[in-house]
Parts: structure tokens; sequence; C-alpha cells
């Protein structure tokens, strides 16, 4: 559950608030647990809401969510593919509050964009927008990192 949370936070302290808040309400909520399915998704939506709550609480004060319209641009999967998991989830990490929020829900927990829009209290326009926009981000961000690998290696070659 931990990694849930690391995927929400923009750090490891926040994380660990917002697992130890999860488990707080898991406990809380315990007795309602009807035995229908499994304990660990059970779980898994109780930590991914306390996520959610807690950074629309702050994002929302802090941080609009776009609405412009963002055409949306594949993302190669080679790039993705040279990540190791700990880099890609430096980068998700890096974006903002919104993006990192509709990313996590829509490519990593696979709710859709009614969904994800029914979450957080807004359009299914801007939850698509919102991806869009953090595909681009994290899409800019590997070509810059392609860049430095590129650059790195030309200047060791010498």
């Amino acid at each position: 559950m931990f990694a849930v949370c690391l995927r929400y936070a923009r750090h490891r302290p926040e994380a660990e608030d917002l697992l130890q808040e999860g488990f707080i309400r898991v406990f809380d909520k315990l007795h309602g647990f009807r035995m229908e399915g499994s304990l660990e998704g059970w779980i898994r939506r109780i930590m991914v809401h306390t996520c959610i709550n807690h950074l629309r609480k702050k994002s929302v004060r802090d941080e609009v969510l776009g609405t412009d319209h963002v055409q949306e641009r594949s993302v190669a999967p080679v790039a993705l593919g040279n990540l190791g998991q700990e880099e890609l989830l430096v980068l998700v990490q890096q974006l903002p509050n919104g993006y990192r929020m509709v990313f996590n829900l829509y490519a990593i927990e696979g709710y859709d964009h009614g969904e994800i829009a029914e979450l957080l209290g807004c359009g299914e326009s801007t939850s698509r927008s919102q991806l869009a926009k953090a595909r681009q981000a994290l899409q800019r961000r590997l070509e810059e990192l392609k860049a430095m690998e590129y650059h790195e290696g030309t200047t060791s070659d010498r």
C-alpha cells in the first residue's frame, strides 16, 4: 500500500502520512468489509480515496485543474521501457498534483474518465485534458533525459 501512496505523494514523508491515515481509515471501516472480493482490493480502494481526499484539499486551493483542450499525443513505449520502476516513480511524483492524480487513476488504477470525474468533482473533459497534459509532461521529461544521456555519452567518448 506504501507504493500506492508513493504514486500520489510528492515525497516519501507525505506518502508515509498518507499510508498511516489510510490504515486508520481501514481499521475504522473494517466492520464494513463484507468478505466479497479481495481484502487487498478493498484496502487499495481506501488508500486511493485517502490520497485523493488529501490532494483534493490541498490541490483545489493551490492548483486549479486546467480545462483547456490539449491534443493527446502518444508516449513512445520504448522510452518508458528503458526506465526502471524507481525512475518512473520519480517522474510521476514530479507532475503537478492534478496531472499526477488523473495519471495515477487512469493509467495505473484503471479508472475511466467518467469515474475520475466523479471522484475528483470535475468534468470528463477536464480528466482527459489532465491526462493529456500529464503524458506530455512525462514525454518532455523523457526527451530531456534521453538528450542528457546522449550528451553524456558523447562527452565521455572523447
